[in-house]
C-alpha cells in the first residue's frame, strides 16, 4: 500500500488545530496507585531479575565495607589516643590502615560495578519499553486514535519511559544501599554502645513518621504531573501541526490562553509534588544533627561516667553521619520513585489497551485478485456511540476492473466505507467480500497488500525523494520511477531540485501541497497493486495539474478495480459505477449518463458545482 502501517497510525491522531478532545490516555477511569504500577514494572523486568539481584547484592556489600570502617577507626582512635601518654603503636596504627584501605576499595569496586550494571539493565529496558510502545501503536485500532492525542501518547514513549529509566538507574540501588547501610549501622551501633544508638534511634524516628506522612500526600501530585505534561505535550503538537491555520483565523490569543492554562496546571502540579518531595531532604538534615548533637551530649556523659572510650565516641559521631545519609537517600528514593509510579502507571497503561483482534489462525489469503467486491447489507456505528448508526444497509456488487465512485454531501459515509473495506473498522452488520471470500476471513495485511492508497491527507517522510516514492516496495527500477513521475507531471519538478531524486525532503524544502499529493499519486502507481481506493486524491492540484493528473489515475486505475471518493463530480464522468450515498445509504447508482437521466439527488449534485462553476 502506499498508505502504509506508519501513516494509518499516524494520521487519526492529527486532529483540529483547536481541538478540545480527550487528551490523556485511553482508559482514564482506571484505579491508579503506587503499588500496582511498580508490581507491573517489576513484572515487566523480571527476565533481568538475576542480574538485578546481583547489583543489588554488590550494592548491600559495598554498604556494609563502609560500615565497618567506623569500627576500624575507633580501634585507629584509641591506638593514638593511648599513645598520647605513653609512645603509638604504630605497627598496631599501621595495620589498621592497610585495612581501612581494603575496606573502602572493595567499596568502591562494588559500586563501580552495580552501577555499571543498573546502567546496562537500565537502557536496555527504556530501550525495550519504547519498542513495545511503537508496536503497540500499529496494534491498536483507529478507535483509539480519535480519543487520543498525538503528543500525550508521544510523551509516554518519551517523558516517561525517561522518567522510569532516571528512576531505575538511580533510585533502586541507592534504596538498597540506603537499606543495608541503615540496618548495618543499628547492628554496630547497637554492638558498640546500645545507649547512644538508641539516643541515635529516637531522634530519628520523628523523621521516619514525617516521611511516611509526606510520601502518602504527595504521590497524587506526581501522577497529576505526567499526565498534565502529556496533555501539554498533546496540544503543542496540534499547535504545531496547525499553526497555519491559527494564524489564519487569528486564534492566537486564545492558543496561547489554552496554552497557559495547562502549562499552569504543570507548574501547579510540579510545585505541589517537588515541594512536598522536598520537604524530605531538609527534615531529613535537621533529624540528622539533632542526633548528632544527641549524641555528643549524651556521649559526652557515658566519657564522665566511664562507661565508653573515647574512640567509641568518634565511631559514633561518624555512625550517626552515616545513619542520617541512608534516611536522606532514602527520602530521595521514595522521590524518584514516586515519579517512577507515575510514569510506569502511565506506560503499562498505554500497554494493555486493547489491540486489533489476533489473526495467527487465519490462514486463508488471496494471492491471484480478480477483483470483485461485494458490499452485502453492511452496517456500521463507531464503537463509541454505538447508538448512531453511521452506515444502514448498504449492498453493492463492483465487477472486476470497474471504476467505482463514490458520491454525496458531507457526513453521508463514503469515507466510512472505504474504512470498512480495509478493515480499519469492521462493520457491526453485514459482510464485505473479495473475490468471494470475506474480509473477515482474511488477515488484515493480506487485505492491505492487495490495495494501493492515496488519501486527501498527504504523508511524506524526512527522507529523499526517492525513499518516499520507494516506501516499502521492492524490486521498482529505475525507469519505472521516473515513468511514474512523468505520468504524475512531478518528473521535471524533482529534477530541478538540488539533487534530483536524492534531494532530502524536510520542512524547509519548498514543495507545495499540490506536488505532494502528486508524490503520493506516483507512490501509488510505482506500488502496482490490484485494486485502488482514491480519497479525494485531486484535491490538492489546480484546475491544469487536474487535468494532467486524471489522465494519469486513469491509467493507473486502468483494468483495476478501483475505489474513487470524489466531490468533484467533473472527475468522475468516465467511472463505470457510480454509487450516490445520502446519509449512511445508497439512494441511486448507475453511470454517469444514467444518473443525470434519473434527474434525481446526482443529477441535483452535479447541476449544483456546475452552476457554482459557471
Amino acid at each position: 500500500m502506499a498508505e502504509t502501517n506508519r501513516t494509518r497510525a499516524a494520521a487519526p491522531m492529527r486532529r483540529g488545530p483547536m481541538g478540545r478532545g480527550p487528551m490523556g490516555g485511553g482508559g482514564g477511569g482506571k484505579a491508579k496507585n503506587m503499588r500496582g504500577a511498580l508490581a507491573s514494572l517489576l513484572s515487566y523486568c523480571k527476565s533481568q531479575t538475576g542480574i538485578i539481584l546481583f547489583a543489588l547484592v554488590l550494592a548491600a556489600i559495598g554498604a556494609v565495607f563502609t560500615i565497618i570502617g567506623p569500627n576500624q577507626i575507633s580501634r585507629l582512635t584509641d591506638y593514638i589516643y593511648d599513645g598520647l601518654s605513653t609512645e603509638i603503636d604504630m605497627a598496631g596504627v599501621q595495620s589498621v590502615a592497610l585495612l581501612l584501605l581494603g575496606i573502602y576499595l572493595a567499596s568502591a569496586l562494588c559500586s563501580f560495578v552495580q552501577h555499571y550494571i543498573m546502567q546496562t539493565v537500565t537502557q536496555r529496558t527504556a530501550k525495550r519499553l519504547r519498542g513495545d510502545i511503537d508496536t503497540k501503536i500499529n496494534r491498536l485500532p483507529l478507535k483509539f486514535f480519535s480519543g487520543n492525542a498525538a503528543g500525550d501518547v508521544l510523551s509516554r514513549m518519551t517523558n516517561d519511559v525517561d522518567m522510569i529509566g532516571q528512576a531505575m538507574s538511580n533510585s533502586l540501588s541507592n534504596l538498597v544501599t540506603a537499606i543495608a547501610q541503615l540496618v548495618g549501622c543499628l547492628i554496630m551501633m547497637y554492638y558498640t554502645d546500645w545507649v547512644l544508638a538508641t539516643t541515635t534511634v529516637l531522634s530519628t524516628l520523628i523523621g521516619l513518621v514525617l516521611m511516611v506522612v509526606i510520601m502518602s500526600r504527595s504521590q497524587k501530585y506526581f501522577t497529576a504531573r505526567q499526565e498534565s505534561l502529556g496533555t501539554l505535550n498533546g496540544y503543542i503538537e496540534e499547535m504545531y501541526a496547525g499553526h497555519d491555520v491559527i494564524h489564519i483565523l487569528n486564534a492566537e490569543d486564545e492558543a496561547k490562553e489554552t496554552f497557559s492554562s495547562m502549562n499552569q496546571a504543570v507548574k501547579t502540579a510540579n510545585f505541589r509534588s517537588q515541594f512536598l518531595s522536598g520537604l524530605m531532604q531538609p527534615l531529613m538534615t535537621f533529624v540528622g544533627n539533632l542526633g548528632y548533637v544527641a549524641v555528643c551530649v549524651v556521649g559526652a556523659w557515658q566519657i564522665i561516667e566511664g562507661n565508653i572510650t573515647f574512640g567509641v565516641i568518634t565511631a559514633f559521631l561518624i555512625y550517626t553521619r552515616l545513619f542520617e545519609s541512608p534516611l536522606r537517600q532514602i527520602s530521595q528514593a521514595m522521590t524518584q520513585v514516586q515519579s517512577c509510579a507515575a510514569a510506569s502507571e502511565r506506560v503499562f497503561e498505554f500497554l494493555s489497551e486493547e489491540e486489533m483482534e489476533d489473526e495467527s489462525d487465519k490462514t486463508q489469503r488471496i494471492e491471484q485478485v480478480r477483483g470483485e467486491v461485494e458490499f452485502r447489507h453492511v452496517k456500521f456505528a463507531y464503537p463509541n456511540a454505538p447508538e448512531k448508526e453511521i452506515i444502514h444497509d448498504f449492498s453493492a456488487k463492483v465487477q472486476p476492473g470497474q471504476k467505482v465512485a463514490i458520491v454525496g454531501p458531507t457526513g453521508a459515509g463514503k469515507t466510512t466505507m472505504v474504512n470498512l473495506l480495509m478493515r480499519f473498522f469492521e462493520p457491526t452488520g453485514g459482510t464485505i467480500l473479495i473475490d468471494g471470500v470475506p474480509t473477515t476471513d482474511i488477515p488484515r495485511s493480506n487485505v492491505h497488500n492487495q490495495f494501493g492508497m492515496v488519501l486527501q491527507d498527504t504523508w511524506l517522510f524526512e527522507g529523499t525523494v526517492r525513499e518516499n516514492l520507494l516506501y516499502n516496495t521492492k524490486g521498482v527500477t529505475e525507469e519505472q520511477m521516473i515513468n511514474a513521475c512523468k505520468a504524475c507531471g512531478i518528473h521535471n519538478f524533482i529534477q530541478a531540485l538540488p539533487h534530483g531524486y536524492d534531494s532530502v525532503l524536510s520542512d524547509n524544502t519548498a514543495i507545495s501541497a499540490g506536488q505532494k499529493q502528486l508524490m503520493t499519486i506516483a507512490r501509488a502507481m510505482i506500488q502496482n497493486s490490484p485494486m485502488l481506493i482514491l480519497d479525494e486524491a485531486t484535491s490538492s492540484v489546480d484546475t491544469k495539474t487536474e487535468m494532467l493528473t486524471q489522465q494519469a489515475m486513469d491509467k493507473l486505475t486502468d483494468k483495476r478495480t478501483s475505489f474513487v471518493i470524489a466531490h468533484r463530480l467533473s472527475t468522475i464522468k468516465n467511472a463505470d459505477l457510480i454509487l450516490v450515498m445520502r446519509e449512511g445509504d445508497i439512494v441511486e447508482q448507475g453511470s454517469h449518463e444514467e444518473l443525470l437521466a434519473q434527474n434525481g439527488f446526482y443529477a441535483e449534485l452535479y447541476n449544483s458545482q456546475f452552476e457554482e462553476a459557471s
